[in-house]
């Protein structure tokens, strides 16, 4: 089934003409929970890797031997499906729901193991319009972590791993690839899901903006607040935060969000060029701030139906995670930001 985004509630370049010099596309994914292959595009599916190249891991020393398995997360969202769509959890599914969402100790696991990296999304070029080309002709993108957030002088960053490869030269797939024991958290672990690749018009973070501009979005981002402050109509009220500009969800290409810092400019550390956005992974599709964006096909599903976090993923607070890429030369090392 396609998934469509709805019209905008205004139109914001009749509300601020400049705004069309900035305008953009972004293509939304819209995973939805399915069965795809290798070798397909998808959010959490298997990943088409070579069965002579070697898995990517984490060496990076941290906490190891506590977590969940993932067999255990995997049956805990399937009996959780199952309760809601027939009403809710039985007494007896609310037990083994607690029971599989225990953590669990491995004694044999030190904290310098390699731990088999988890995968994330791979994208066709083929199936997803406006996917940035790869470095010497690659067509499909692979993202992986390390399903642990311990790294980096925080202690609480990701591990992230993008791979850009040529499909037509994996002769010989890798068929099961390794898993790691534990993971450190359940919304590591992505759920299996076929994308509906969808491109939208999109305009820049406010914040981003030339400032004058910026500063008249805010001015009327308030007077919009006040009037619905005064006629109780909060539930109507359309801010070009969440309504206007970037739509929220998986998504490729466009803008980034900063809604979480202030922007900063993101180069390239080899040839210093401004980078570009690449792949936006969210951990839902629409909240009760974005719900303008929910899809027309998904607005007439019963309330306790919808999922608008069909993934499962959990990025940082529930946020989501922008992954640059260099546009002068797609093999640069890739920078990322959580927010």
């Amino acid at each position: 089934m396609t998934r469509t985004t709805p019209p905008r509630p205004v139109h914001v370049e009749e509300l601020f003409p400049k705004l069309r010099a900035y305008r953009g596309m972004t293509t939304r994914l819209h995973p939805r929970p399915g069965r795809p292959d290798a070798s397909v595009s998808s959010v959490g599916g298997p990943l088409l890797w070579p069965a002579d190249e070697p898995w990517p891991v984490c060496i990076e020393p941290h906490k190891r031997s506590r977590g969940h398995r993932i067999g255990d997360i995997r049956r805990g969202r399937q009996v959780l499906a199952d309760a809601w769509a027939r009403d809710r959890p039985s007494d007896e599914e609310q037990v083994l729901l607690k029971e599989l969402g225990r953590r669990h100790r491995d004694p044999d696991v030190a904290d310098t193991d390699p731990i088999p990296l988890v995968g994330l999304v791979q994208l066709y070029r083929r199936d997803v319009p406006g996917l940035s080309p790869g470095p010497d002709g690659c067509d499909l993108l692979q993202v992986l972590w390390c399903p642990f957030e311990a790294h980096g002088p925080t202690r609480y960053g990701l591990s992230l791993h993008v791979r850009w490869r040529r499909s037509d030269r994996v002769a010989v797939a890798l068929d099961a690839p390794p898993q790691p024991t534990l993971v450190g958290f359940e919304g590591s672990v992505a759920e299996p899901c076929v994308l509906h690749p969808e491109q939208v018009v999109t305009y820049p973070y406010a914040g981003s903006l030339p400032a004058r501009l910026g500063a008249k979005i805010d001015a009327w981002e308030e007077r919009q607040e006040l009037k619905a402050e005064k006629n109780g109509l909060h539930d109507e009220l359309v801010t070009y935060h969440h309504d206007l500009s970037i739509p929220p969800g998986c998504r490729v290409g466009g803008f980034p969000s900063w809604h979480t810092t202030d922007p900063h400019p993101m180069t390239c550390e080899e040839c210093a060029a401004p980078m570009v956005l690449l792949l936006t992974i969210d951990s839902s599709e629409w909240d009760g701030g974005s719900g303008s964006w929910m899809p027309t096909e998904e607005r007439d599903v019963a309330e306790h139906l919808r999922e608008p976090r069909p993934t499962q993923l959990t990025i940082g607070r529930d946020g989501l995670l922008n992954i640059f890429a260099c546009p002068t030369e797609p093999g640069h090392p890739h920078r990322w930001s959580i927010q």
